[in-house]
């Protein structure tokens, strides 16, 4: 009698552990989280006399070497693993990383259960950073890559922006644009015209796809080195604030007249005073996450209302002195601290209906 009730009770405990699989992988199944973060110059440890990166060599000012590569390594798996309840983001868009080999690298040493694919197109950047997308190969097939120059003055190039087309598997189809604009160096104000020779460089790709498909589903994402409000945001990409969280809004996208507008999920929380990134004592949303309309008010794929956020997991915070509450660098100045990055990762949920 007793070991009839051990088995019973052994049996039930099963069934309980199946039913939470189940409904984890349900719960998975029905939502998409993507994500953005800028890595802070992961560069490997090699000089490449093309590229300006003396700075991270282990003669360099920083004395790059590889135990710190390896370090930094493990501290970008450990956020990026603990985003999503542990199971790591569908999408994520990276910047500052020297060669795509490094992202490879990281998905083979630290994220190999991940079914991750990674595109990072060699960049015309003097520095020699690029930006990158990290996707999940199990839930999308990849159809089109893009790699759109940005001319700035005199010829020179910045960083490419980086577009990928991806098929959700037996669902819909998802345009994804990766960008890391011209910083602020010289000034905000002087420094605008580059910003914003980026912002129309994208806006003129994301036009040519509406006009072939007013229902396109796309995610811009990245270090804007701009905020929500401003003039390349704002006026020249045309990513207009939104507060999720009301029939209103859903009525005023409905009726805009304009189709290629945008969509900014990352307005609430900078309106409140959030941001990604501490510049002297001032939160910067630098770091966003912006949308198509049809990814609002269409069907099959659609936003998550109020789901964006920046993410500050408890470990990647600086817990004390000066910069207490920033996130926890790899250096400041040419000390090296040994952290994860300069800037916290921003996300956003969609839902798969």
């Amino acid at each position: 009698m007793k070991d009839k009730f051990i088995m019973k009770k052994f049996l039930f405990i099963i069934l309980i552990f199946i039913s939470a699989i189940a409904c984890a992988q349900s719960l998975d199944d029905k939502t998409l989280t993507v994500a953005f973060w800028n890595l802070e110059n992961l560069f490997d440890t090699i000089d490449d006399p093309q590229k300006n990166d003396e700075e991270f060599l282990p003669g360099g000012a920083k004395q790059w070497n590889e135990e710190r590569l390896e370090r930094k390594f493990y501290n970008l798996s450990r956020v990026i693993r603990s985003m999503n309840d542990g199971n790591g983001p569908d999408i994520l868009g990276v910047c500052e990383v020297e060669h795509k080999y490094l992202l490879d690298s990281l998905i083979s040493k630290h994220l190999f259960d991940k079914n991750y694919i990674s595109i990072s197109p060699d960049a015309p950047d003097e520095r020699g950073i690029q930006t990158g997308i990290i996707f999940n190969s199990s839930k999308f097939d990849l159809l089109e890559i893009y790699s759109d120059t940005v001319i700035l003055d005199q010829s020179i190039n910045t960083r490419l922006i980086l577009g990928v087309k991806l098929r959700l598997k037996h669902q819909d189809t998802l345009y994804v644009f990766v960008n890391h604009w011209p910083s602020r160096r010289g000034g905000e104000k002087e420094s605008e015209i580059r910003r914003i020779k980026a912002a129309r460089t994208l806006k003129k790709r994301i036009e040519h796809i509406l006009d072939n498909n007013k229902y396109a589903k796309i995610i811009v994402m990245g270090d804007f080195n701009d905020e929500p409000t401003n003039n390349s945001i704002l006026n020249y990409l045309k990513a207009k604030p939104v507060i999720c969280d009301s029939v209103e809004m859903i009525q005023e996208i409905s009726s805009a007249e304009d189709n290629s507008d945008l969509f900014n999920l990352s307005y609430h929380s900078f309106s409140i005073g959030e941001g990604s990134y501490k510049h002297q004592d001032n939160w910067n949303m630098l770091d966003q996450i912006i949308v198509s309309r049809e990814l609002l008010i269409g069907n099959k794929v659609r936003y998550l209302c109020n789901s964006f956020q920046v993410y500050k997991p408890e470990f990647m915070i600086t817990k004390t002195g000066k910069y207490q509450g920033t996130p926890f660098p790899t250096y400041g100045g040419n000390r090296y601290l040994g952290g994860y990055s300069d800037h916290f990762p921003v996300i956003a949920k969609f839902i798969l209906e």
